[in-house]
């Protein structure tokens, strides 16, 4: 390959390598700019429901400042695409500039040649050349010499056709990427202004809501009030488990150690007490089956048990949701009610879903609370040292005791205490500690 056929060469694969990484890039925010807008409607026809409701409520206050953070991340991710395009307008820009100084220089050679070529045209000079060889090998290289020579200014010709080829294209490429641009920018103004408004109606149900914050903080107490009988249900139910777990631990080691005895009762009478007998006090071993690496749990002291308890960690962050779709209104831990002095503690998250919802498990376990907590139905199920919840249930199809697998049919949605469709998904430790349900579910 002549040095002209290599600076070609590695030009076209400089630019296509750039414009694949760019592409792949700008294909990602705007995916990601799909799915926004996809859950802005989402919030914006649940916003809509909520204000049937002539009083402002909670829900429509996190529905909006949900809508809002949405939008923002919406805006900010059009900025990424403009930063985006800009960078690709300059690179292209500058491999114009390099395609045109490139083709500048292929012209020049080119000419140069063009003018050799037709001064030395006639016979006469091409024999003479031929004939002044000092011998017939010096011959033959002048002759392959003059047709390398014709070869190398149909190398140019070409070269200076496919860059001209390319240059189009990139021109073509900028004129439309500087139009993608202007389209975008004209999107992200229509984002803001559309912002702006939201932030407007989120000021008026802060307003309103501040007004009722006596109303309201007699709702939060009972919601408070709720939240720790619950708790105390919930940790009740783990204890019971966890005293169940060590009954059945104990009960496998004075077996096993009652099977080390007969064994060696046996043992004394086939050899006619000539061994030494084992002593049956030293500790048990092959009882519990906990991993080395893995902190003990009267939980995981069987293999089913500690099985489970690895396929649900395994699983962080990929678990399914336990409805089908639904917005989440109320975050996990302490959330401050924004435009009042009230704050709201949760174990859990709550989903807004429309009032009869099909509720699922999000993995295979075994059901042990399924009925009511302070008139307000709940299920609870244990997934080997991990339990989930599903609060705020109209109906229960299940029973303490029951093997349920991932998407089981757990019931149905009911009511929130304000009176909206909505669950509360709760995940525990085998110490009740409440876990954040978000860390452990997968993204929409």
């Amino acid at each position: 390959m002549t040095y002209l056929g290599k600076i070609f060469s590695m030009l076209v694969v400089l630019i296509c390598s750039t414009l694949i990484a760019f592409t792949q890039t700008r294909e990602e925010l705007q995916k990601k700019r799909q799915e926004l807008e996809k859950e802005i409607e989402e919030l914006r026809k649940s916003y809509a429901e909520t204000q049937n409701n002539k009083k402002a409520s909670l829900k429509q206050l996190a529905l909006i400042k949900r809508k809002i953070n949405a939008r923002e991340d919406l805006v900010n991710g059009i900025n990424r695409e403009v930063r985006q395009l800009d960078e690709t307008i300059y690179l292209n820009e500058r491999d114009i500039y390099r395609l045109k100084k490139e083709l500048d220089t292929l012209r020049v050679k080119y000419a140069k040649s063009i003018v050799f070529a037709y001064k030395n045209r006639g016979s006469y000079e091409y024999l003479n050349f031929l004939f002044s060889a000092t011998n017939f090998n010096d011959a033959i290289k002048r002759m392959a010499y003059l047709k390398s020579y014709r070869q190398n200014r149909e190398t140019q010709a070409n070269a200076i056709a496919k860059s001209e080829q390319l240059l189009t294209e990139k021109i073509s490429v900028l004129s439309a990427n500087k139009k993608e641009r202007l389209g975008t920018l004209e999107i992200q103004n229509k984002q803001l202004k559309v912002l702006q408004e939201d932030k407007k109606e989120q000021d008026q149900v802060v307003a309103q809501l501040k007004g009722r914050e006596k109303e309201l903080a007699s709702q939060m107490k009972e919601r408070e009030k709720q939240r720790q009988k619950v708790a105390l249900a919930v940790s009740a139910a783990i204890r019971r488990e966890l005293e169940e777990a060590k009954r059945r631990e104990d009960a496998n080691k004075k077996k096993l150690i009652e099977d080390q005895k007969k064994a060696q009762a046996k043992n004394d009478v086939a050899t006619n007490n000539s061994k030494p007998k084992t002593n049956t006090d030293e500790p048990v071993t092959g009882v519990t089956t906990a991993a080395k690496d893995r902190s003990y749990s009267p939980f995981e002291s069987t293999p089913e048990g500690r099985e489970m308890s690895i396929k649900f960690e395994n699983n962080r962050g990929k678990l399914p949701w336990p409805v089908s779709n639904g917005i989440i209104t109320v975050d996990f831990g302490i959330t401050k009610m924004e435009g009042t002095k009230l704050d709201r503690k949760s174990d859990g998250i709550e989903i807004a879903v429309p009032v009869g919802t099909s509720v699922r498990s999000v993995a295979d376990g075994e059901v042990i609370l399924a009925g009511e907590v302070n008139g307000e139905n709940i299920i609870m199920i244990k997934h080997g040292k991990y339990f989930t919840g599903y609060q705020n249930l109209s109906s229960v199809n299940v029973s303490r005791g029951q093997e349920v697998k991932a998407g089981s049919l757990l019931g149905k949605s009911g009511t929130s205490i304000d009176g909206d469709g909505a669950i509360m998904f709760l995940i525990f430790n085998e110490r009740s500690q409440p876990q954040n349900p978000k860390t452990w579910l997968k993204s929409r």
